[in-house]
């Protein structure tokens, strides 16, 4: 009995063979490949201008609010104009006394020019001395000193009537292009004191059909961002709503944050809806790469390796690298095959040759033979199961 129970042992243990092995597969198939850096931004309109004072003042009236259509010149607040009235009527009245001391002074020039005149001919016939004529000769020459004086003190005073006449047209705050009012910071009865920096009255954006998406790009990826270049966004207040533009700008200032470095992408985007609005935040998908009608397998094949095999596999896969590898599945027969990769999208990646259409490509091992070996790693995925 001992060695009928041990042959039997023997031949059941030649006769079992190793445990069948299941792969998971898909068929390369044809389609687009689209090759795209994503990025967070901000949507601005493209021209925002900030309308301050010059004056300082409180605020009498306010005739422009948020959301307001404005055009240019149109006056949209008004400071208190009653002091730099004053400053223009003292300014006016001395200017009148300029002139009018300047027509004292020639009506004084005119008569110490007769007087010379005068003694420099009696002079001749010896009635007056020397002396007397030489004075009277520099009392008209300071006479016209001070005309010209009397002139330049008319400049200086009509140059300080024309500065206090700009101040008080300061007091109308205006919008300087045509646009919309965003954003209002002054209410009727606040002083607004106008020193080294303009206080900001008001935020005008001068066109809302045209915005533009300030897209944040990190260094590793915006190599091959370039203007031209088609983009999408999404945001939260319209997700099923993709918006569509193109990279105008790639700017060159590096921005650094907690030691992160990126760098301002403008995106312009046309927006006749008025859909978008300032301050929204964009999930923006820059398309950097795009080829159609390429055959594709999932990225995930050319990581793949059976445990036998001995290969490492094509584990390190990089956007310069161009051979790579993969494994096939021809009926019960697994092997492997070079092919040249070309474009990924981080989920499929271009064959461009080395492989035909159809051809089943092993992206994984199924779930039941590999649990002992590989657990957690393979999962059932699209595509068929094949059994051998």
């Amino acid at each position: 009995m001992v060695v009928i129970f041990a042959v039997a042992a023997m031949v059941l243990w030649r006769e079992r063979g190793p445990s069948p092995t299941d792969y998971v597969t898909v068929p390369a198939e044809r389609g687009s490949i689209v090759q795209a850096v994503t990025a967070t931004g901000t949507v601005n309109p493209v021209v925002t201008v900030q309308v301050g004072s010059y004056v300082s003042g409180p605020i009498v009236k306010i005739q422009c609010d948020f959301n307001t259509e404005v055009k240019k010149g149109q006056i949209c607040a008004k400071i208190d104009p009653r002091p730099y009235e004053l400053a223009v009527e003292q300014a006016r009245a001395s200017l009148a006394n300029a002139q009018a001391q300047l027509k004292k002074d020639e009506a004084t020039l005119a008569y110490d020019k007769l007087e010379y005149s005068r003694n420099s001919a009696l002079l001749k016939e010896n009635v007056v001395s020397q002396d007397t004529v030489d004075g009277a000769k520099s009392t008209a020459a300071q006479a016209a000193a001070q005309v010209e004086l009397d002139r330049a003190n008319i400049q200086q005073q009509s140059a300080s009537l024309h500065a206090a006449e700009v101040n008080l047209g300061f007091t109308d705050i205006i919008s300087p292009v045509d646009g919309t009012v965003v954003l209002r910071n002054v209410d009727v009865g606040q002083t607004v004191a106008a020193s080294f920096q303009t206080p900001t009255l008001f935020l005008i954006a001068q066109d809302l059909t045209r915005m533009q998406v300030d897209a944040s790009v990190s260094e590793s990826d915006v190599g091959p961002v370039l203007a031209g270049q088609r983009a999408e966004f999404t945001v939260d207040a319209f997700p099923q709503h993709p918006f569509e533009g193109t990279v105008s700008q790639v700017r060159q200032a590096p921005i650094t944050v907690q030691n992160v470095v990126t760098y301002d992408v403008v995106i312009a985007v046309s927006n006749p809806e008025l859909l978008l609005k300032p301050g929204m935040t964009a999930n923006a998908r820059v398309v950097v790469a795009e080829r159609d009608n390429v055959l594709k397998v999932p990225l995930q094949a050319l990581r793949f390796s059976p445990d036998d095999s001995g290969d490492p596999g094509d584990r390190t896969q990089r956007r310069g690298d161009h051979v790579a590898s993969l494994w096939v599945l021809g009926g019960k027969t697994l092997r492997r095959v070079s092919v040249v990769r070309g474009l990924d999208d981080g989920t499929s990646v271009e064959i461009v040759s080395g492989l035909q259409a159809g051809a089943q490509v092993v992206v994984d091992e199924s779930a039941g033979a590999s649990a002992n070996k590989k657990p957690g790693l393979a999962q059932p995925r699209m595509g068929g199961l094949h059994h051998f």
